[in-house]
């Protein structure tokens, strides 16, 4: 792919084969391949095959380069952008030459789409081996290899939304980390306001999507797009956010295990949220507790 199609798009003798809009384009449609391709090439290859005799203890090799790792989430937040910019020109005389030439059945989309499910298939890989690993020396470094990629595709995931929030005004990167981010029935209750209005709100719930942050949580709508791949992607409207820095807790809500109180200013305002399981609540209540301690 680096050298067909990448390297193609910058060789004079196939500039007229690339329409004007597709020129300088080469960063959004590869995003940080290259990066990916070195560090495999370079260094994490040559770390594996030094634990060709002992298959067990590559979870120290995994270890060694979680760091690293994190290219693969700045390869996925760039894909929409990639496969907004393939849709649009998938039927150029150029690709179509740069695929005639290296004799690929497939196009070049399909071969976009290997780094998001080289990362997604580590996990499976590394649990299966933790299967037939259970008492041998390595087992704990292949469990802890496993529990830090499954944290890289979950902060993939999470990125993947994140970069879909609408309407927001600030920059959501002065908000400190994303910690969590899931769907929920949401009902308010404010201090000031009509009663009126107090009432309504007890019974109808919000569907909100909340994005949990270090210094912050933001309250969205859900907006199912159509449209094929990453179109069909849901965008998040900001609606309002709440700084961690005011905020409270009421673990439990009577009669519902899955409803958890988060209130503002000292319960000037208060949201009841209910998750969609149990677990799901007792995972933000910690996550919540612990960026208020």
């Amino acid at each position: 792919v680096l050298q067909g199609y990448a390297a193609e798009m910058d060789n004079p003798l196939m500039a007229h084969l690339i329409s004007p809009e597709l020129q300088n384009k080469k960063d959004i449609l590869f995003g940080n391949m290259e990066e990916i391709y070195h560090f495999h090439n370079r260094i994490f290859l040559r770390e594996l095959e030094t634990y060709v005799e002992y298959p067990e203890l590559v979870g120290r090799c995994f270890l060694d380069q979680m760091e690293d790792f994190q290219i693969y989430e700045k390869y996925c937040q760039n894909k929409p952008r990639s496969e907004s910019l393939w849709r649009q020109f998938s039927d150029s005389v150029f690709f179509q030459e740069c695929q005639r030439k290296l004799d690929h059945k497939l196009s070049l989309d399909s071969y976009l789409l290997k780094p998001v499910q080289r990362i997604t298939k580590y996990q499976l890989l590394l649990k299966e081996m933790l299967k037939y690993s259970k008492n041998c020396e390595g087992a704990e470094d292949l469990q802890e290899a496993l529990t830090s990629i499954l944290g890289i595709l979950k902060a993939v995931n999470d990125s993947m939304h994140q970069i879909a929030i609408t309407g927001y005004d600030g920059n959501l990167n002065e908000l400190g980390k994303l910690l969590m981010q899931g769907s929920f029935n949401v009902w308010t209750d404010h201090k000031k306001g009509h009663t009126k209005v107090k009432d309504l709100a007890r019974f109808k719930p919000m569907q909100r999507h909340l994005f949990l942050h270090e210094k912050a949580v933001l309250f969205c709508k859900k907006r199912e797009e159509n449209g094929e791949g990453y179109e069909k992607a849901p965008s998040y409207s900001y609606k309002h956010s709440l700084n961690m820095a005011a905020v409270g807790i009421t673990e439990n809500v009577k009669g519902d295990a899955k409803k958890f109180e988060i209130w503002y200013n000292a319960r000037e305002e208060v949201y009841i949220v209910q998750a969609p399981t149990p677990e799901v609540k007792a995972t933000w209540v910690n996550e919540i507790r612990k960026v208020l301690t």
